[in-house]
């Protein structure tokens, strides 16, 4: 099992991406601490986990807030003795649409679940990290504000793009304390944030050279190898998961 016996954070657990993580990961071996909102679902994502026989904590809060990072490493440490890496996956479109309507409130949110938190997380997981002499950290950005500039989400492209940046410098920070880095940048996926509409969902696979959208455990599956010894020698990097959207343009 690529993660025996490692400790992993997952946040935006709760469903998505982040739920099919937890699944894959608890399945490779991993002990899985889930954070996200909602705590009924987070419960049911961990009562599952357990009853296939692996291991899971859960704790829901905001990944707003400092104070939920640290509780996260907190939990992982007491429940499962380590830490070993983190998917830190929580995030949010906010509302769309052109910069000059856009609210500053709307602005201020997209940033802090998107990148902020990811100050947050790195500030705690970090230091644990550094214990055990090395570990792995994922961050979820997006082809949005990469590969391509998506009108209406200004926002969510400048969250998404400074995780890349983050991820840099936090990769040539701590390369030498053998924690790896990484970013991990989605095409469109089946998710609740995709919402249902057939049409957006005809629109969305188009821009993909497999004219299709992904699964959540496809994204989990590359998450899984960043987070795993088969990437020992990948650190610093935006990885393309997106279906070939970055190179299509009919």
């Amino acid at each position: 099992m690529t993660l025996d016996a490692k400790t992993i954070i997952i946040t935006g657990a709760s469903s998505g991406i982040g739920a099919a993580a937890a699944a894959l990961f608890a399945g490779e071996g991993a002990n899985v601490v889930l954070g996200a909102r909602r705590a009924p679902l987070l419960k049911g994502q961990a009562d599952r986990i357990t009853a296939a026989g692996g291991k899971a904590a859960w704790l829901a809060g905001d990944v707003c807030e400092e104070a939920f990072a640290k509780d996260l490493v907190d939990l992982a440490v007491s429940r499962f003795g380590r830490l070993d890496g983190a998917f830190n996956n929580a995030g949010t479109t906010g509302e769309l649409g052109p910069v000059p309507e856009m609210s500053a409130d709307n602005w201020h949110q997209v940033l802090a679940t998107n990148l902020t938190s990811a100050f947050h997380a790195a500030k705690y997981q970090i230091p644990e990290l550094k214990k055990q002499k090395g570990g792995s950290i994922v961050f979820t950005s997006s082809f949005v504000g990469h590969t391509i500039g998506f009108p209406g989400m200004g926002a969510y492209a400048a969250a998404k793009a400074g995780l890349v940046g983050l991820t840099q410098v936090l990769a040539a920070e701590n390369g030498p304390e053998g924690i790896r880095v990484n970013a991990l940048l989605p095409g469109g996926t089946k998710t609740d944030m995709a919402g249902d509409d057939p049409e957006f969902h005809e629109f969305v696979r188009g821009l993909h050279a497999l004219k299709r959208m992904a699964e959540p455990e496809e994204i989990a599956q590359a998450a899984l190898f960043l987070l795993s010894d088969q990437s020992s020698f990948v650190t610093g990097t935006a990885l393309l998961a997106d279906g070939g959207n970055s190179i299509t343009k009919t």
